[in-house]
């Protein structure tokens, strides 16, 4: 069975109305923006959702990216300020402002956008020294960014950043740089150490001078503490002696028995002492020193008593009696008594 003409009619008008819907509504994707032409003329932007165009009349011109891209920039070769050649490249991030100047002030953004990035490299980096080029790379990214960003401003793009990925000298300028680093450490190392001998000689001298003043000063006191003691001796031997001389004095012989045997005993003592005395050799009489022991003997009796009855109180004057000529043991006859005054 044949298609009238009214079924043709039909067909005809359901196609025209589907075109006519596809040529009336259109939908833009999120992040994307569409610019509208009217016989073939800029007149207005779609933003992202359900737009209606006048068919046959309107049409879409140019399909915006209004993201944020990303374009690698190549590697190229820099000569800096003291020429030294390196290589170097980077990374561009930008975002479509204006999506009618991006689409009509500009063919191939993107070609441009990586050109005019390339250019600004080569200026940038080559009027900095190889040293400053490779420790202030955040300089060289906020150069490049400010002139880029200034540099596309016209086409309705807005760059964000702008890095430098790598930056390689020739391996022979970078082996004599590492040559250098490694004199400048050796030389780092080498001062450290020899401040490090400086400031330990210096604090041993510290050391040795606070010891010798310590060590003055303990000798100071150990001379002034024996002088004193010297000086008390002596105030005591001058102190007994003061008061030997006043028993003898006052009559009493006995005393300087007394001083004279301990003179003799302390000699006796100290010639016992010697190392190197084994025979000692006593040019003296025995009872001489037991004559001596013996006025010892009778001072005490004097002062202490004899055991039955009180001490005198009056001192017992001694008769000097003549040397004898053959040792004899006595208690009684000091032979060192001298004779006694008239008072």
């Amino acid at each position: 069975m044949g298609l009238g003409g009214f079924d043709i009619f039909v067909i005809v008008v359901v196609i025209f109305a589907i075109l006519l819907l596809f040529a009336l509504v259109k939908t833009v994707p999120q992040g994307y923006a569409y610019t509208v032409e009217r016989f073939g003329r800029y007149t207005r932007t779609l933003q992202p959702g359900l737009n209606i165009l006048t068919p046959f009349i309107e049409r879409i011109g140019a399909k915006m990216n209004v993201m944020e891209q990303v374009l690698d920039i190549p590697t190229q070769e820099v000569i800096t300020k003291d020429n030294a050649s390196v290589a170097a490249d980077a990374v561009a991030f930008y975002q479509v402002l204006n999506p009618a100047q991006a689409a009509y002030q500009i063919a191939n953004l993107e070609n441009a956008i990586q050109n005019i990035t390339m250019t600004n490299i080569r200026s940038v980096m080559g009027s900095m020294d190889l040293d400053e080029l490779l420790s202030n790379r955040d300089v060289i990214n906020d150069k490049l960014l400010r002139v880029v960003d200034e540099a596309v401003h016209p086409w309705g793009i807005k760059v964000t950043r702008i890095e430098i990925k790598d930056i390689q000298p020739p391996k022979d300028l970078v082996e004599s740089m590492a040559r250098q680093m490694k004199a400048e450490r050796e030389k780092r190392a080498l001062v450290l150490e020899a401040e490090g001998a400086r400031n330990a000689q210096i604090l041993r001298a510290e050391g040795a001078k606070q010891a010798a003043v310590l060590q003055a000063e303990g000798e100071r006191e150990a001379a002034f503490r024996e002088a004193e003691a010297r000086e008390r001796l002596a105030e005591a031997e001058a102190r007994a002696t003061q008061f030997v001389s006043e028993a003898i004095a006052a009559g009493d012989v006995q005393a300087i028995n007394y001083f004279v045997a301990q003179k003799y005993t302390e000699a006796l003592v100290e010639i016992g002492k010697a190392n190197n005395s084994k025979i000692v050799l006593m040019p003296l009489e025995a009872s001489s020193l037991i004559g001596s022991l013996g006025g010892i003997g009778a001072i005490a009796k004097e002062v202490f008593g004899d055991g039955n009855g009180p001490a005198p109180s009056t001192p017992r004057t001694q008769q000097p009696r003549p040397a004898r000529s053959t040792p004899t043991v006595t208690a009684v006859v000091p032979p060192f008594t001298p004779p006694t005054s008239e008072r």
